[in-house]
C-alpha cells in the first residue's frame, strides 16, 4: 500500500477541488498538505479566504508558523487560490 501523498499531486488536487466545500474537505486537504503529525496537533477551517489554524500548544503554533511559506501554496493547490489567500495561526489557549 502506498501513502496517498504519493498519488499524482495534480490528480489528487483536482479531485479535492471538485468536492463541495465542507469541514471534511478542508481537513483532508490540511492532512495532505502538512502530514499526519501536524494534522493531529491542529484544527483548521477556512473562512473568507483565511485558513484559520488552531494549534494544540505554542510549540505546534511555532512549527506551523515556520512552515507557513510552504503550507499556504500547498493548500492553494488543493483547495484553489481563491479559497485560501492567507493563513492565521494561534495556539489553543485552553491548554496553555
Amino acid at each position: 500500500m502506498h501513502p496517498i501523498q504519493q498519488f499524482s499531486p495534480g490528480v489528487l488536487a483536482a479531485i479535492v477541488r471538485r468536492q463541495p466545500d465542507s469541514p471534511a474537505r478542508t481537513s483532508f486537504a490540511w492532512t495532505l498538505a502538512v502530514g499526519a503529525a501536524i494534522a493531529r496537533s491542529t484544527r483548521v477551517e477556512v473562512a473568507n479566504g483565511v485558513l484559520q489554524v488552531v494549534a494544540r500548544d505554542q510549540r505546534w503554533e511555532r512549527e506551523v508558523r515556520r512552515a507557513a511559506p510552504a503550507i499556504v501554496p500547498r493548500m492553494q493547490h488543493l483547495l484553489g487560490a481563491d479559497a485560501v489567500r492567507s493563513m492565521q495561526v494561534v495556539s489553543d489557549r485552553r491548554d496553555a
